[in-house]
């Protein structure tokens, strides 16, 4: 889980960096199409079975939409305009949303009493990186804020649709499926609004859209998949809190960004909230079984 916190973190610079000589669509064009090639490649070299029903491919291209292309699309064009400290802060709030919209649509995921003092306390860790002052002037920063939030709340989309329409699949399977419906939404898309790509990039920008593709999407969602087995569900929404302090450090080391006091503040309130969904604030640690003599 670690692993995964560090390698999405380091997604928020390799944004930053792409940015400096690549459009958003184009970025996250070459991120969808590189890590679906990369995932197709790994599932035909271990022969992996692949669904063949239609539906299956109209749900993997609705979770590509919901899961990749709007949420890539706005935190890439967010991060535009805003640091990307603060943009990995906001996406922590996912969780929070997950909690929120689960509640209205799962049977199984009601809304205890914990859960909503910890999404309280998160949406609360939210205003408070955002500040009044962002909606009193209205500007590109807010608009960059809103974006990443909106990016948040589709992850939460994608959450509850995965549940419902992509059980009993391979994850890798299920990813390269995901990952190519945005493809073929992203590439069209960019090449409308951005024209052909000019490839003349230089090895930083290389660099920064080699490392979204192949290792935070294609080698992320895998090891994704294996954490989610490993550590459990509840345990792998607490990965946003190892991501923004990651992001928030690289930012600075790469880039001088410096964030307000008030960003901090919120992701301590976002972390709390978090903890608090999770149950680990309030449980209580299990005493040890009393040895037996001999």
């Amino acid at each position: 889980m670690g692993l995964l916190g560090l390698i999405w973190g380091g997604s928020f610079t390799a944004n930053h960096a792409a940015l400096a000589e690549v459009p958003v669509f184009t970025t996250v064009a070459f991120r969808v199409t590189g890590a679906a090639l990369c995932l197709w490649a790994a599932i035909a070299i271990l022969r992996l079975p692949v669904p063949k029903s239609p539906r299956t491919f109209l749900a993997f291209a609705v979770m590509g939409v919901l899961n990749n292309v709007i949420p890539f699309s706005l935190i890439v064009w967010g991060q535009s305009h805003i640091p990307s400290g603060l943009a990995s802060i906001l996406n922590a709030s996912t969780a929070i949303f997950t909690v929120v919209l689960a509640t209205f649509v799962l049977a199984d995921e009601r809304l205890t009493p914990t859960k909503a003092i910890g999404a309280l306390i998160g949406l609360m860790g939210v205003i408070v990186v955002i500040g009044p002052s962002a909606l009193a002037s209205f500007d590109l920063t807010s608009l960059g804020q809103i974006a990443v939030l909106g990016a948040s709340t589709s992850y939460a989309f994608a959450s509850i649709f995965a549940r419902f329409f992509l059980t009993g699949l391979r994850p890798e399977v299920s990813a390269a499926g995901m990952l190519s419906g945005a493809a073929l939404v992203m590439v069209p898309v960019a090449l409308w609004h951005d024209g052909a790509p000019s490839l003349h990039y230089g090895v930083e920008t290389w660099a920064a859209l080699a490392y979204l593709a192949l290792v935070a999407s294609a080698f992320a969602y895998m090891l994704y998949y294996v954490v989610l087995r490993l550590a459990g569900a509840g345990n792998l929404s607490l990965v946003t809190l190892i991501v923004a302090p990651v992001s928030v450090v690289l930012g600075a080391l790469f880039y001088g960004e410096a964030l307000h006091p008030s960003a901090y503040a919120g992701f301590a309130l976002l972390a709390v909230g978090l903890l608090t969904i999770d149950g680990r604030l309030h449980r209580r640690p299990a005493r040890p079984a009393p040895q037996e003599s001999a």
